[in-house]
Order: structure tokens, then C-alpha cells, then sequence
């Protein structure tokens, strides 16, 4: 491997867009977000093209784009080798930040942590159409980013016409329950039982030096946008609350299928895929999606589960961009 980065045969555009949604979100989070927008190279301007949504996962903001793993190219450097060297079918790829001060906002719009969803929809997608020609819309992404990837075209199959998901957030009673009880001892032994007590503590120190940070955090950050103002769980014991629980369950994308069946059976692409020893059963929630979408009629779709975790699975993200713009070309 290269040890050090190396020009760009194509461009990445860099705006920054001033957001009526986020203005007043509750966490008092910028307004004013960076996007950026990739155009291959040998692209004219004007020439009309697919636009690739890459979005984050949780805790992710734009410019982690840039950073680079031992022996490994960084996503900005594996995307212009895609289109630059790989002979992949030009399209733009569009670069999302929807980081919150809890970490993420899961692309939903949600009273604790601000209108996520209208955001991409009414406004990065309006921002992005009225400078560079678009023919027809594919997101992609990781984790919650994969997550944000299978629900925004169920959601709004006007504006996305083909997603793929890497590992992302599904069948929510394997991939955020075991969570859970680790939270609540955490709370316990640590916080007096307080989320507050954690929030002060946690914006104090370096985050994650503590080994119950990350399942705080995502229990507090996931409730905040799928139940707001409520916990699934008792915090004192764990025992799950129903109808919280249920209220997260509706957001659960293996569940959301049967109600958008109309918008799924019209994607012209969809790819699926997840690491087989994925840390958070993310593999089981990708054959449970892909179950839920057969049970539908909905066949054509690219699956694969691949030898892997969680974790440093960045060199998929081309493999999902070639297939979305072979699609959508």
C-alpha cells in the first residue's frame, strides 16, 4: 500500500447548506452542515448522472471520510479509484452529515434530536438537483447509515429509486436488547441511576475511556429518536416498558417491509449485505430484511454475507456504489 494520500483524479465539491429544519433543533446542534459531492473525472458539469447518498454511521461526521486505517486507502481515495481506475459507470456520489450531539439522528425526524429525515429529503436532495444534473437516486451506507439507507426510500420512494445497506440496523430485539442490561448496571453502579449524571461525566473526559460508554450512549441516543423523552426499558431494572418498546419496533426496518411494500417492489436496485460475525447480530438482521422483502415479492436483490465483523468493512462501500450505479445508469 501507498503510505501517504495521492491527488484525486476526480473532485469533491465542498458546500456547506444553511438548513430551515435543523434551525431549531432541540439540542441546540449547528444548522449549518457541510456536504460534499464527489464528480468523477472526464464528467462535464451539466452532464445528467445518478447521485449516490453515502450517509453515516452513528457518531460519524463528514470528515471521518478522510481518515485512513494502517495498509488501507480512506472512502474518499476507494470512491475516485472506483470511477477513476475501476471502470465503474460514472455517477456523483453525495457525501450526507447528520452527526448530533448524541452522536447520530438515525435520518428520522424525531423531537429529541431535530428533523433529520426532512433535512436529506426536502433539502440536501433539492440543494444537490439544483447543481448538478440528476437522472435518479440510490443511498447507501453502514450501521445507522445502512439503517438511514433501507428506511428513507420505503419513506420517500419519489425521491430514492435504489439503496444498499452495509450491516445496518435491523431486527432490533438482537441488535440493540443485549444493550440493554449493560446499561442499566452501568447506571447503577456508576450514575446513581441517572442518564443526566452520565451526560456530564461523559462531555467531561475523553469519550469511550470507559468501557459502558458506548451502551449508554446508544441507548440514550437511539430512544431520542425513536421513542423522545422515554426509555424502552425500566432503567432501575431493565425490564422492558411494552408500548416504548413497540414504539421502537415501528421504526424497526424488518417490521417497516409489509408496510411499504408498494415503495420496495418499485426500487430498481437493492443490495444487502453484512459481516457473518458482526458484534451486533447486524448479519441476522440483514437475512431477516431480506426474508421480509421475499415474503413481499421481492426478489432481485444482491445479498451476501461476508467473512467479517462489524468493524473495518469500509472496503465494501465501493462494491454497493458499482452496483447502485450499474443500476440506476
Amino acid at each position: 500500500m501507498e503510505p501517504w494520500g495521492r491527488d484525486m483524479r476526480g473532485r469533491l465539491d465542498e458546500h456547506e447548506l444553511e438548513s430551515d429544519a435543523l434551525r431549531s433543533n432541540p439540542l441546540g446542534d449547528p444548522h449549518q452542515r457541510p456536504l460534499w459531492v464527489y464528480v468523477p473525472p472526464d464528467v462535464a458539469d451539466d452532464a445528467p448522472l445518478p447521485a449516490l447518498y453515502l450517509i453515516q454511521g452513528h457518531t460519524g461526521q463528514i470528515d471521518m471520510w478522510r481518515n485512513r486505517s494502517a495498509f488501507r486507502p480512506n472512502v474518499l481515495e476507494l470512491v475516485d479509484r472506483l470511477f477513476a481506475e475501476d471502470g465503474c459507470p460514472p455517477a456523483r456520489v453525495v457525501f450526507v452529515d447528520a452527526w448530533t450531539s448524541y452522536g447520530g439522528s438515525q435520518f428520522v425526524d424525531s423531537a429529541g434530536v431535530g428533523d433529520y429525515h426532512t433535512y436529506l429529503c426536502d433539502e440536501v436532495v433539492p440543494f444537490v438537483d439544483r447543481r448538478y444534473p440528476t437522472t435518479a437516486r440510490g443511498i447507501t451506507g453502514k450501521s445507522s447509515g445502512g439503517y438511514g439507507a433501507m428506511i428513507t426510500p420505503m419513506l420517500r420512494p419519489d425521491l430514492f429509486s435504489g439503496l444498499a445497506t452495509h450491516a445496518g440496523d435491523a431486527l432490533f430485539e438482537l441488535c440493540y436488547l443485549p444493550d440493554f442490561p449493560d446499561a442499566v448496571r452501568a447506571l447503577r453502579d456508576s450514575y446513581d441511576g441517572s442518564f443526566d449524571e452520565f451526560w456530564e461525566d461523559f462531555r467531561s473526559r475523553p469519550a469511550f475511556t470507559k468501557s459502558s460508554d458506548f451502551p449508554l450512549l446508544n441507548a440514550w441516543a437511539m430512544a431520542e429518536c425513536y421513542s423522545p423523552g422515554a426509555l424502552p426499558f425500566d432503567p432501575a431494572t431493565g425490564e422492558l416498558v411494552p408500548d416504548v418498546w413497540e414504539r421502537w419496533l415501528a421504526w424497526d426496518p424488518v417490521r417497516m417491509v409489509e408496510r411499504h411494500a408498494d415503495a420496495l417492489r418499485g426500487l430498481r436496485a437493492i443490495y444487502i449485505d453484512a459481516g457473518k460475525r458482526d458484534q451486533f447480530f447486524l448479519d441476522l438482521g440483514a437475512e431477516a430484511f431480506r426474508r421480509a422483502l421475499e415474503r413481499i415479492g421481492v426478489t432481485d436483490v444482491f445479498f451476501e454475507l461476508f467473512d467479517g465483523t462489524h468493524s473495518s468493512i469500509e472496503y465494501r462501500y465501493p462494491l454497493a456504489l458499482r452496483y447502485l450505479a450499474e443500476r440506476l445508469t
